[in-house]
């Protein structure tokens, strides 16, 4: 059995045992199946966002910031996990959790599997570290396998990213892997702030990035 394969048989495993329906490449349970998981409670959107700068007051941070006082301002429910300032243990694809269970590491990844299952939009900030997104964010990307069942269900994403460099070829890696985990989860781009030629701490106040953000957060 090729990985293909493998990934197939799991995820239809694991929606026969939590009681959902694979369809087309995509897990939905039966209360998505009703309702879209729309994230909505109390008349509100829930926005989880995730932010993966070691720099407390970093570009990508900042924008994250901007993002938050716009969705609040709207009304949004908006909780935040800033990866790099907390324990989440890279995945070592021992798949004790089945692709939709609990997760050998207990560390503060428990946060966002709390958060992110009835979240309506995921937000996603992070600085370019080589080409690719932080290794801090990464980890939590990496950990959403232990939760792919319940997280196989519309969503709206963001894309807040930062880097030095002035190449737009180079930031296609970054946006690439966003958009085909967006494809692959079944989750829609709301949007993407992508900031260029970034690089000392607070650069990113002197762009009109921040105040796109903002303008982002409160338009969702």
């Amino acid at each position: 059995m090729n990985r293909r394969e493998f990934l197939k048989t799991s995820l239809m495993v694991t929606a026969a045992a939590a009681g959902t329906a694979f369809l087309g490449g995509s897990l939905l349970t039966a209360a998505s199946a009703q309702n879209s998981n729309t994230g909505v409670r109390n008349g509100k959107m829930k926005i989880l966002v995730i932010t993966g700068s070691p720099r407390k007051n970093g570009n990508s941070n900042t924008l994250a910031d901007h993002f938050i006082k716009g969705a609040k301002e709207a009304g949004y429910e908006v909780v935040r996990f800033d990866a790099a300032f907390k324990e989440v243990h890279p995945c070592i694809a021992c798949n004790k959790c089945g692709m939709n269970g609990p997760c050998v590491f207990r560390d503060d990844f428990e946060f966002v599997r709390k958060h992110i299952v009835d979240a309506g939009l995921v937000a996603f900030a992070t600085p370019m570290y080589y080409f690719g997104v932080s290794a801090q964010i990464k980890a939590v990307i990496d950990r959403f396998y232990a939760i792919n069942g319940q997280i196989h269900v519309p969503k709206k994403a963001v894309l807040m990213m930062t880097y030095a460099d002035n190449s737009k070829r180079k930031e296609s890696a970054i946006v690439n892997h966003y958009e085909v985990l967006l494809d692959y989860l079944g989750w829609t781009d709301a949007g993407q702030i992508i900031a260029p030629g970034v690089w000392p701490v607070g650069a990113i106040n002197r762009t009109k990035y921040p105040e796109q953000a903002y303008r982002l957060g409160k338009s969702i």
